[in-house]
């Protein structure tokens, strides 16, 4: 009988046990859930947005400020990390990232998306645009919403169009001033067959080449010039390894701000009409940067020692003519059309 009791009374303690250890483990599972909804509902979300250019080009003052304008709008629940030269890979490398989801955000040439819509092939072609206004125009207006909106099915974003100005010609041979100069000089270009194709035409030896090992190619004469915006031919010191400029102005360089659709889809509503007011009233200050530095640019550059060359554009418009037969199949000769004459 006394064993009995014994027995009886161990089970007890072992059942009170048993009920005391999952009564403080449900409360301790109901806290932390309770803090983990806490932490999602109050937490800030951080977007990382890279380019490929120096951290003092107007792209990367440009992010800076957009980053400012999200954590206004969003009453700091949003917050912008800016990544410059690459730091989260070359162009083609971050429109990837952003289809996987990897990259949350980027500010890219419209050069590397023609790999993903073939009809970003119009921004390349040669004097397209006839003017920064008419570039605007066609951009901000139906052609340019058009093209951003065929993104979306390929897993991306585009919030708005910035841009990196009228590119222009460098080398380090001789001085080009009609397109007949520039036969035979080997001229770095980005991995575009627009680009390549518009000066194969006027007899140059167009190289594609990473932009980050382009200074040590002009440097090491592995290349003999190159083809960007002022900003850039400043800002990556170009002039330390460029004898010549040639005001071309042979390209329009819009850039685009993309976001991940993946990211994107899983920001409230409200969140997202911000980040795009952000978007907007940055890629209004960013342009404006690049259009002063154009201003501005020319006269340091001959400062630099550059000799800088005024050439007849419309000369050079003629003889990169031919390229537009090239790729009109390919683009389409009604869109080439409607971007040309669009007002």
């Amino acid at each position: 009988m006394i064993k009995h009791k014994k027995l009886i009374a161990m089970l007890l303690v072992l059942v009170m046990l048993a009920l005391t250890l999952a009564g403080c483990g449900g409360g301790a599972n109901t806290g932390a859930n309770s803090d983990a909804a806490k932490s999602s509902d109050s937490g800030t979300i951080t977007l990382k947005v890279g380019h490929v250019l120096a951290p003092d080009h107007p792209y990367n003052v440009g992010l800076e400020k957009f980053a400012e304008l999200v954590d206004q709008k969003t009453q700091g629940k949003v917050k912008v990390d800016v990544f410059h030269s690459s730091q989260l890979g070359n162009e083609r490398e971050m429109i990837e990232g952003l289809q996987m989801g990897t990259v949350d955000m980027a500010l890219v040439s419209t050069a590397p998306l023609m790999g993903f819509t073939k009809k970003f092939m119009v921004f390349d072609l040669p004097y397209i645009f006839e003017s920064r206004e008419h570039a605007y125009k066609v951009l901000d207006g139906e052609i340019g919403q058009e093209l951003l909106k065929s993104l979306e099915e390929k897993g991306i974003v585009g919030l708005a169009y910035w841009e990196n100005g009228f590119r222009h010609l460098t080398n380090s041979v001789r001085p080009v001033v009609h397109p007949a100069d520039a036969k035979g000089l080997k001229i770095r270009t980005m991995e575009n067959k627009v680009h390549m194709e518009s000066f194969r035409v006027i007899g140059a030896d167009p190289t594609p080449m990473a932009y980050g090992e382009l200074f040590t190619a002009l440097q090491q004469k592995t290349v003999d010039g190159q083809e960007n915006p002022l900003g850039q031919i400043e800002t990556s010191k170009f002039y330390e390894v460029q004898d010549y400029l040639s005001m071309t102005g042979h390209f329009y360089a819009p850039a685009v701000l993309l976001i991940s659709k993946q990211k994107w889809d899983s920001l409230p509503a409200d969140l997202q009409e911000q980040i795009k007011s952000a978007a907007e009233e940055g890629k209004d200050y960013e342009r404006g940067l690049i259009r002063q530095a154009d201003i501005d640019l020319k006269e340091k550059l001959k400062s630099r020692g550059m000799q800088v060359i005024d050439v007849d554009v419309e000369e050079w418009r003629e003889a990169m003519a031919p390229v537009y037969k090239t790729f009109e199949a390919e683009i389409g000769k009604d869109l080439i059309e409607r971007v040309k004459n669009y007002k």
